[in-house]
């Protein structure tokens, strides 16, 4: 029987299992196509009755995940890196960052955050497990640890000297299969009175939105406040505010700290509390029913499907996103079915969508093919994609959105 990743309690409650699946971040090489050997993992989450935790009950090592040529490159957003940059300057007014401060990213990627600090003359420091991003962080000046963030990372950079004012892991909680080990971390490199920030989408977003596409196997848990809450405590450390972001489909940006340190605990953390309680994510029972709300999302998506098919229209797809690649092949989807898809990632052209093995060209490629239907892979990036792919509607092109039900825009 598997166990609670942070409580250890038995696992017995099911969330949603969708079935077998390929690594959601895995694209396909000509020749890894050709060779016919895709792996695929189970992708089943439960709940924990005891403390609330979501989460894949699988062990995919997170070094067979997270490896040399990890395909996700933050900067290829130009979205995420302004609401990077916005978080600099926020988080330095705040907290008055400035030369003698040190700001430490976790998974600081390819540098797409700690650079808007480095422009304004504070001191950084990333700490990332994929050597091609953190390469591509040394090239623009941020200093960075090739590495995996955990207790003993954090007792190393505390013992040479790296403690910080401010840490932000941001979309990295859900990435770690050993939650205790990584928050663990934290309590060593953090100053006394220093803040940490953790953003994550909102388990609360997920069920009464069905984002169900979020669930893959990179995301080894799925965050509530109250789960989260229970993991800082038994960590030493503690939440005293909260901001909500539309990203993601709805994050949750978390300001914490050590349980002696003077921040004050906000309104806006004590309402979250009170929404989350009101919705029922203290109860295991408030968790169950989510696999029919699914199962409705997905047959929408095939009704769709079928009648594009019986109408001759072409269906392409834009963003090779791993969201996506839950989606479509928990949908059964193939290249039948979706022409090509497109990436603005030079990392993923030229390869092929896991599972599905639809083909990924450069978004360069939409104008020759001219696709009746433009589906839209992140819909967390709709409004970005409709304005960059608006020439579509030259040739009468449409954008489709499938989530939380299969609908053509306007």
């Amino acid at each position: 029987m598997s166990l609670c990743r942070f409580c250890r309690a038995p696992l017995t409650r099911t969330f949603l299992d969708l079935g077998l699946q390929p690594l959601a971040n895995s694209y396909l090489t000509p020749e890894q196509l050709a060779a016919g050997n895709e792996p695929v993992f189970p992708l089943h989450t439960r709940v924990c009755d005891a403390c609330f935790l979501v989460q894949a009950d699988h062990e995919v090592p997170a070094d067979a995940i997270f490896d040399d040529s990890y395909a996700y490159f933050s900067s290829f957003s130009p979205g995420w890196v302004e609401h990077a940059r916005r978080y600099a300057e926020a988080m330095t007014e705040r907290f008055g960052l400035g030369p003698q401060s040190l700001v430490v990213e976790v998974a600081s990627n390819d540098g797409y955050l700690l650079k808007h600090f480095l422009a304004r003359g504070i001191p950084v420091l990333g700490v990332e497990p994929t050597a091609n991003t953190a390469e591509a962080a040394r090239a623009i000046g941020v200093r960075t640890d090739v590495e995996f963030f955990n207790a003993q990372t954090g007792r190393a950079l505390a013992a040479r000297g790296d403690m910080a004012d401010l840490m932000a892991a941001n979309n990295v909680l859900a990435h770690v299969p050993d939650l205790n080990e990584f928050v663990g971390g934290f309590q060593h490199v953090l100053k006394p009175e220093g803040v940490l920030t953790f953003e994550f989408p909102h388990l609360l977003n997920l069920i009464e939105k069905v984002q169900f596409d979020t669930i893959y196997h990179e995301h080894y848990s799925y965050l509530s406040l109250v789960a989260v809450e229970q993991v800082l405590t038994a960590h030493g450390l503690r939440p005293f505010d909260v901001e909500l972001l539309p990203t993601h489909g709805g994050s949750l940006r978390l300001f914490c700290c050590h349980q002696a340190a003077r921040h004050v605990e906000t309104a806006a953390l004590r309402t979250l509390r009170a929404t989350e309680a009101a919705a029922g994510l203290d109860k295991a029972e408030t968790y169950d029913g989510f696999s029919a709300r699914v199962e409705a999302v997905r047959d929408s998506f095939q009704a769709f499907l079928k009648e594009a098919r019986d109408d001759g229209k072409a269906i392409a797809a834009y963003g090779a996103a791993a969201k996506g690649n839950t989606f479509l092949n928990y949908c059964g989807t193939t290249a039948a079915d979706i022409v090509e898809a497109y990436d603005a990632n030079p990392a993923k052209q030229n390869r092929y969508l896991p599972g599905s093995h639809v083909p990924i060209r450069s978004p360069d490629a939409v104008r020759a093919s001219r696709p009746d239907y433009v589906l839209i892979l992140p819909w967390n990036l709709k409004d970005e994609i409709t304005r960059q792919l608006a020439f579509i509607g030259d040739w009468g092109g449409r954008f489709v959105i499938a989530s939380p039900t299969t609908r053509v825009l306007d």
